[in-house]
């Protein structure tokens, strides 16, 4: 039988100062992601979209969060036909809310009528959240 040798392998060393430079330098990608649903209405034909000029705005700071992307509905200038009597869902997702952030309203911003406001949403630790367009 032949011997057989373990090879061990040293464990880098890096240095403290070069640690904590790195550290600084990572960005962990936050996102919220807000569930909405348009409630039911007996009509046929109701139409319903997102504009890109709508925004996650903390109350404190002003701070807005990009709209980055939806599921379910469509964009404007396109428009989703909404279901008669049956809640109708959809997904926003923005990029993160500024850390110190406790509360923000959801806002789509127009320049005609129709645009919505969430208001006063209240942050949890998840960042993600189900509201009502009304």
């Amino acid at each position: 039988m032949k011997n057989s040798a373990t090879i061990t392998v040293p464990k880098p060393i890096v240095a403290p100062e070069m640690l904590e430079q790195l550290q600084s330098l990572t960005e962990v990608e936050k996102q919220v992601i807000v569930h909405c649903c348009f409630p039911a209405t007996p009509y046929f034909g109701s139409l319903i979209r997102i504009w890109p000029t709508t925004f996650l705005v903390d109350d404190a700071s002003g701070c807005r969060s990009q709209l980055v992307h939806s599921e379910n509905i469509s964009i404007a200038p396109y428009w989703t036909e909404v279901p008669p009597m049956k809640d109708f869902w959809f997904t926003l997702i923005f990029a993160g809310l500024p850390k110190g952030c406790t509360q923000f309203d959801l806002k789509e911003l127009i320049a005609e009528e129709g645009g919505f406001c969430v208001p006063n949403i209240r942050r949890n630790a998840t960042d993600v959240y189900r509201v009502k367009i009304e």
